[in-house]
């Protein structure tokens, strides 16, 4: 069981990692000065690379979760609402990924239009994201 938490900390750690870095790209999307096409296309293609790499990583990360919570029984019986609370999370994490992919479709076909502080912000949400899923994991508050 220890091999497979390991593994399931690295791979939450480097989706995490990716899911940071996206939002940075697409504030650099949005300050592209006008006419910039090879700046503009380097970006895109970082962009779309990592996410790509970033969804690899999330697959294992949540079988591995899974494999953990059906396969070891972890965050079964009572006492165990934790887990639930970081089920719930890991489902908005999900969600802001997918998020994240559909904003690099927009930005691809120029019909995004947030500026680099929205994307700033928005770039703010995986990283209280974790806090929330290690606090709720190291403390189980309830």
């Amino acid at each position: 069981m220890l091999w497979v938490k390991a593994f399931h900390i690295v791979f939450i750690a480097s989706w995490f990692a990716g899911l940071f870095y996206l939002p940075r790209i697409f504030v650099n999307l949005a300050m592209v000065a006008p006419g910039s096409t090879a700046e503009r296309e380097r970006l895109l293609l970082m962009a779309r690379k990592l996410l790509r790499f970033t969804t690899l990583l999330a697959v294992p990360a949540i079988g591995l979760g899974l494999w953990l919570w059906l396969g070891y029984g972890i965050g079964r019986g009572p006492g165990n609402g934790w887990l639930h609370a970081k089920l719930a999370l890991v489902l908005v994490t999900v969600g802001y990924h997918h998020v994240c992919a559909r904003l690099l479709r927009a930005l691809a076909e120029g019909r995004d239009r947030h500026g680099h502080v929205w994307f700033r912000w928005f770039n703010e949400l995986p990283v209280l994201l974790l806090v929330a899923v290690v606090v709720l994991v190291v403390v189980k508050p309830f």
